[in-house]
């Protein structure tokens, strides 16, 4: 049997929908699964040995590029002659839907009342019930895996393996990581400025946990953050800008990670390491939480169907409850 999984963005979704391969696999030893995603997040499906093929589109860069949709039909077309016995739509968007429709026949998804742009369950001919605001990882694990037949339990999510695999990077980082004290990566932004915490508060735990701080970053905006937590403590090292390969790679010799609701903090969660996620104008159900995976949410009641882009509630997470996780899972590793 062969299969293709639309999941195109964004990177903590994508990591929400991977964790289903190891179940699929499990169900179906000879499976082969291809995965089509946007060519930006590609890196973070490489090297995973349950996936056959990664399939890149450049849909986001239609928005520039109009004429660019005719090289991207005649792109997605071809995926098609692979001749998927299934298509499976783990986005529920119109764009990933048409991106189905265009790879074959058999095509799963959300039912309208489980996504957000309903008209995309029109598209499939199998339809997954699910509430939209249910636990987003089950979710993905559920329209992945009951097209094909069968279910994963949540104890089962809970005692999955890692799934998140990397090459040699290139980078070094042994000049970043201390021998003799514990790794702390920071992930100081997001999409939203609402998510971030602020950095003064970073700054606050930084200080206050004497252990090596590093932080990444993904654009000007967050560089100039990790310039000024710098500039302010002695124990801040700045990362180089990090391609997803060696992001995974460097998430594989940290001892905890502490950030916002996005996609680097949750890669953390795929690879079975220790991290502290901060919760403002996001729901939790997001996540799984274990017994090294936590959680931290502002007081403020979020509506998981409308998110209020201007709930900077996050800023009252006091930086004495991050420390005293972070004491805690450091303890525990």
């Amino acid at each position: 049997m062969k299969i293709a999984i639309v999941k195109l963005s964004a990177l903590g979704d994508i990591v929400h929908a991977m964790v289903a391969l190891q179940f699929l696999k499990q169900q179906y030893p000879e499976l082969q699964i291809d995965w089509v995603v946007e060519e930006r997040f590609a890196g973070l499906l490489r090297h995973n040995p349950d996936i056959n093929q990664v399939l890149t589109v450049n849909l986001k860069a239609l928005k520039q590029n109009k004429l660019g949709i005719f090289a991207e039909i005649r792109k997605i077309h071809n995926f098609g002659k692979s001749q998927y016995d299934w298509v499976i739509d783990a986005q529920g968007l119109i764009k990933s839907a048409l991106t189905a429709v265009l790879m074959g026949n058999n095509r799963a998804g959300f039912d309208k009342n489980s996504i957000r742009e309903s008209m995309a369950a029109r598209f499939y001919q199998y339809q997954v019930s699910c509430s939209y605001a249910s636990n987003s990882i089950d979710r993905n694990v559920q329209v992945i895996t009951e097209p094909l037949g069968f279910k994963v339990s949540s104890a089962q999510i809970q005692a999955k393996q890692p799934f998140l695999f990397f090459a040699t990077p290139e980078i070094s980082f042994e000049k970043y990581l201390a021998a003799d004290q514990p790794n702390i990566l920071y992930v100081t932004g997001s999409t939203w400025p609402s998510r971030n915490y602020p950095k003064e508060l970073f700054l606050s735990v930084i200080n206050q946990l004497p252990h090596q701080a590093l932080v990444i970053w993904g654009n000007d905006a967050e560089y100039q953050a990790a310039e000024w937590l710098a500039a302010r403590s002695d124990r801040v090292k700045i990362l180089p800008k990090l391609d997803l390969n060696s992001l995974k790679a460097l998430l594989a010799q940290v001892d905890l990670v502490i950030g916002n609701d996005t996609g680097p903090t949750h890669m953390a969660w795929g690879m079975n390491k220790p991290s502290i996620t901060l919760f403002g104008p996001t729901p939790i159900s997001r996540v799984y939480q274990t017994d090294i995976n936590k959680v931290l949410k502002s007081p403020s009641i979020v509506n998981p169907y409308k998110l209020n882009k201007q709930d900077f509630s996050i800023a009252e997470i006091p930086p004495e409850a991050v420390i005293d996780l972070a004491h805690k899972l450091l303890l525990a590793r």
